[in-house]
């Protein structure tokens, strides 16, 4: 277990993350071969809690994001505990928290604190909202990013009127991606010499820039154009279409596709409509375009659907549940999914998605139960028994507040 091949292999990150976000990230890192030292409270991480669990402490979804982590209990409050994650950094090469700026602050472990400690270390700072703003102390979480950023109002376009949040953790996992590139580039930019540095991934600018990708549209100009939205998406009418025995999902995009579309259904004639003839005159009429869609898709079954749309090299699927996807024979045939023996019982990973054909990455162990190895990470970092005995005591804090 200790030997890994990933593109990541030899590099150690030190992981004081929480819930979603940040374990994600460092869940990422883990498959892609780095030792991931998974620093938790004596009640751990809060997700280990959600249910469903076959052991206490170990909840499925907290299983699938720290798998291949090591875990080691830690008071942070209490100076032997400080000491033990001050001579961790020492070995380290990433440390991520998803505390907030004045929190990390208070427990002494601001960047400044650990580059006198190391200066190579990268050192990633995930949250809410950027530290140089005025929501800076604002607690946060997915579905206050999602109402801040507008992403729930645009849902409310698609239903009634009323806002709605993506069934999801977007913003958790969106921010987490950035997390990894941008730890990937640090490191990256360390081995031609930058050193270290610091790297601030908050939540709130992170997801603005992603929502805004699309849908600044006509915004992006000075002044603008139109309001900053991409019509397309947030038409009423871009939904699974019901045909006569189910539903199905197509999306026709470009000129090339709509020929075929409009020909292998029988409506050759639509692409000579003046509302329908080109990528911008399409735009302009999106609602009664996918109607005619809406219309046309329900007067055959799903399967008669997807063999004549594939003949044509149209994107067509069914819908799929999530329940389907275990039993999805794409996902078997490429070998998706992985399984690990535990001692809790045999688990069921998604394995990672991207392939390397030199560095593989990889599931190497599940998810750690809480201080499963924090006696061995002491030891390896040089400490005695007697030293590893005063670092898990309980007791009274000497020199400091307990």
């Amino acid at each position: 277990m200790s030997t890994h091949t990933g593109p990541l292999a030899g590099i150690r990150v030190i992981d004081i993350t929480l819930t979603v976000m940040g374990p994600y990230c460092t869940q990422i890192l883990a498959d892609l071969g780095a030792d991931v030292i998974k620093v938790e409270a004596e009640a751990g991480d809060t997700s280990r809690h959600v249910l469903p669990a076959r052991s206490a402490a170990l909840g499925g979804m907290f299983v699938n994001m720290n798998r291949g982590k090591r875990s080691i209990v830690l008071d942070l409050k209490r100076d032997a505990g400080k000491a033990a994650l001050q001579r961790l950094v020492e070995s380290a090469d990433v440390f991520v928290h998803t505390l907030r700026p004045q929190a990390i602050e208070r427990l002494g472990f601001s960047y400044d604190a650990l580059r006198a400690i190391s200066p190579r270390l990268i050192y990633a700072n995930l949250y809410g909202f950027g530290r140089n703003g005025p929501y800076a102390a604002f607690p946060a979480y997915d579905d206050v990013i999602q109402a801040a950023i507008g992403l729930a109002m645009l849902q409310a376009n698609l239903q009634d009127g009323t806002p709605s949040y993506v069934a999801t953790a977007l913003a958790d996992k969106v921010t987490g991606l950035h997390g990894v590139y941008a730890i990937l580039a640090a490191l990256f930019a360390r081995e031609r010499g930058a050193g270290g540095q610091e790297l601030e991934i908050p939540m709130f600018e992170t997801m603005v820039s992603f929502l805004l990708t699309e849908h600044i549209a006509g915004a992006v100009f000075d002044p603008p154009l139109s309001a900053p939205v991409y019509p397309r998406m947030v038409s009423r009418q871009r939904r699974p279409y019901p045909t006569r025995d189910g539903y199905l999902a197509v999306l026709v995009y470009n000129d090339g596709q709509w020929l075929r579309f409009f020909e292998a259904i029988g409506h050759p004639a639509w692409s000579r409509d003046a509302r329908f003839a080109s990528m911008s005159s399409r735009s302009a009429h999106i609602d009664a375009l996918y109607e005619h869609l809406a219309v046309t898709l329900a007067e055959r079954d799903t399967a008669e659907w997807l063999v004549l749309l594939r003949q044509a090299d149209i994107p067509v699927m069914a819908l799929a549940t999530t329940q389907d996807l275990f039993d999805d024979p794409h996902l078997d045939a490429v070998g998706f999914w992985q399984r690990l023996d535990t001692a809790d019982g045999p688990v069921r990973f998604p394995g990672p998605p991207v392939h390397f054909s030199a560095t593989p990455s990889a599931i190497r162990r599940s998810a750690p139960a809480l201080d499963e190895h924090g006696v061995a990470i002491l030891r390896e970092i040089g400490f005695s028994d007697a030293e590893i005995d005063k670092i898990r005591s309980r007791g009274p804090n000497p020199g400091g507040k307990s």
